[in-house]
């Protein structure tokens, strides 16, 4: 490790194999929160059977769709208490003990006995492994998001894109498993053993990461503050006394990335179920997808380094709107393998690599270090909770009471003129 004075500051320069290192354990839990989401909503219905009482599938069904919900009911309180806790305690502290929190979730889910089992305890162990999830997915996106864009002050939108990057290799994960599933394994052997396949990988690589956090380094902002005395007591009373508007307008412009990721994600089910297409189709289009997230964000990321976050974000979400009534047209006119691939491609490309990925840039450049955490958190889950898992709902909504496959491309456009307005108005604090 050298060390670079910084004025009368000695800030610490991690080598290069040093901060390879730190940014592979910071991406971990953004892996593992797609991957189960993915994973939890691919087998939601085989989980509905086996853990709910039979008298009623729908119900059953149902119920099944609550629990993953629950997720996502206490993300807020994950992000204000590991958000407190990382701007207090350190990003490095933060992320191990969230590892850990994730990791115990996924256990209870992987190895928990079924409704005919144990009755009734069968889905309190579903749903507390759930609210563990949950509860350390909202505090991960901002602490891993503090700790990358803290490694380089100018290439933020690089290392912050890294996340999306690690996201879009869930998607590639989950579609495979989706997808081999569905082509080697009887209804029977998914029901028997097949459906914790997936949460068992989440179980065997979780020590992974858990022991490489526990090596990574501190960030050198979050030592400086410390060092000088300017952490503050309550990071969640500095947020809302004095950043409140940075985290509406955080919120807002994260809710088209939020809402277009998410459609992303539903249009295989849209397909299968408004289009008639098939399941290989549908998993293939997403594993096609999910190879343009991995790798694109990247370029994305190093694009708004070189010339501006917000210049950046607002071309790709004015193409966007311009290209999502097209993009509609065209798979619903025609629909295929073909063209739900380049509708999900595209979607991909413009929405998350080169709107979405540099988001947690922006976001980091709206608060001051001593309260950075708490307030991305707060910003990025509101985006999550009221435009995230309920995405699929309001899709499903409309296009039912509307009658018309276009209505999603609707939603995206009125989401998408309010996070123009925020990104306008924090053109003059981010770079």
């Amino acid at each position: 490790m050298e060390t670079t004075k910084i004025g009368c500051y000695t800030t610490r320069e991690p080598r290069r194999g040093s901060r390879t290192r730190d940014v592979i354990a910071a991406n971990f839990g953004t892996f593992f929160e797609w991957f189960d989401l993915l994973v939890y909503a691919m087998f939601a219905i085989t989980i509905s059977r086996l853990f709910f009482p039979q008298g009623d599938p729908q119900s059953a069904l149902l119920f099944s769709l609550m629990t993953f919900a629950s997720s996502f009911l206490i993300r807020p309180v994950g992000a204000v208490v590991l958000g407190i806790m990382a701007d207090k305690v350190g990003r490095r502290t933060t992320l191990s003990f969230a590892a850990m929190l994730m990791l115990a979730g996924t256990v209870l889910i992987a190895v928990s006995p079924t409704y005919s089992s144990i009755g009734v305890w069968a889905p309190v162990i579903l749903v507390t492994g759930r609210l563990l999830q949950g509860f350390s997915v909202g505090g991960e996106f901002g602490t891993a998001n503090s700790y990358l864009t803290e490694q380089s002050a100018s290439r933020k939108a690089f290392f912050a894109s890294l996340q999306f990057s690690a996201s879009g290799l869930a998607v590639l994960a989950a579609s495979l498993f989706a997808y081999f599933s569905n082509h080697f394994l009887t209804q029977d052997q998914i029901f028997a053993w097949g459906w914790r396949l997936p949460f068992l990988f989440g179980c065997l690589i979780g020590p992974v990461g858990l022991y490489i956090r526990s090596k990574i380094e501190e960030t050198a902002d979050f030592e400086k503050v410390k060092s000088t005395g300017a952490t503050v007591q309550n990071p969640r009373a500095e947020t809302f006394k004095s950043h409140k508007r940075f985290v509406l307008i955080g919120a807002v412009v994260a809710a088209a990335g939020v809402v277009a990721s998410f459609l992303n994600l539903y249009m295989p089910t849209f397909a299968i179920n408004n289009l008639g297409l098939t399941k290989d189709d549908a998993f293939i289009a997403s594993i096609c997808s999910g190879v343009v997230c991995t790798f694109v964000p990247m370029l994305g990321g190093i694009t708004a380094d070189r010339l501006g976050t917000v210049k950046v974000m607002r071309t790709a979400l004015i193409l966007g709107v311009i290209l999502v009534f097209p993009l509609f047209q065209m798979l619903t006119r025609s629909p295929s393998l073909l063209t739900l691939a380049i509708f999900q491609c595209t979607l991909s490309v413009v929405f998350y690599s080169f709107y979405y990925s540099p988001i947690g840039s922006l976001l980091s450049q709206l608060f001051p270090t001593s309260c950075r955490t708490t307030g991305v958190s707060i910003a990025y889950v509101i985006a999550q909770t009221f435009f995230g898992g309920i995405t699929p709902l309001v899709v499903g909504f409309m296009v039912k009471t509307t009658g018309s496959v276009m209505a999603p491309a609707y939603y995206i456009v009125i989401i998408a003129v309010f996070a123009l307005i925020g990104l306008y108005a924090s053109r003059k604090h981010v770079k």
